[in-house]
């Protein structure tokens, strides 16, 4: 099998982590709809949310909780975007859930997704220190 994820979640593909547990891994998304937008994906494969097994599914609420807190905590956002796409506009076949910072007037509405890219590695690895940082005062 050839999946991205699951190679960034064995670490065989540079990611920026930003959450990194036996059951999940979250990292930057390459093409961030707004900078510090993240991915949660489980280790295991699992190509949709309808194919999540029960154990996994109190985890991923968890885990995609602890992000949403992270954004705001260590981006000073104002709130989050949620999103899972299930095969329809998945652009990657394994479940993973966006966790996208949000500000008043920040200029998303409804489904448009405008991306936006780091300005380099350095900046990406920053955001992810930041978030995980975040993550790690609220453990």
């Amino acid at each position: 099998m050839d999946c991205t994820f699951c190679a960034i979640a064995a670490g065989d593909v540079p990611a920026d982590l930003v959450l990194d547990e036996p059951g999940f891994v979250a990292f930057l998304d390459r093409r961030p709809v707004f900078k510090g937008h993240v991915l949660l994906v489980p280790r295991a494969h699992v190509p949709t949310l309808l194919d999540l097994p029960e154990g996994l599914d109190a985890g991923l609420t968890g885990a995609v909780r602890r992000l949403a807190a992270a954004v705001v905590a260590g981006l000073g956002a104002q709130g989050t975007f949620v999103a899972m796409n299930n095969v329809v506009s998945q652009s990657v076949p394994h479940l993973h859930v966006h966790v996208v910072p949000r500000t008043k007037g920040d200029g998303l509405r409804g489904f448009f997704w405008p991306r936006t890219t780091y300005s380099s590695a350095e900046e990406s690895a920053a955001y992810a220190a930041r978030l995980s940082a975040a993550l790690a005062a609220r453990s």
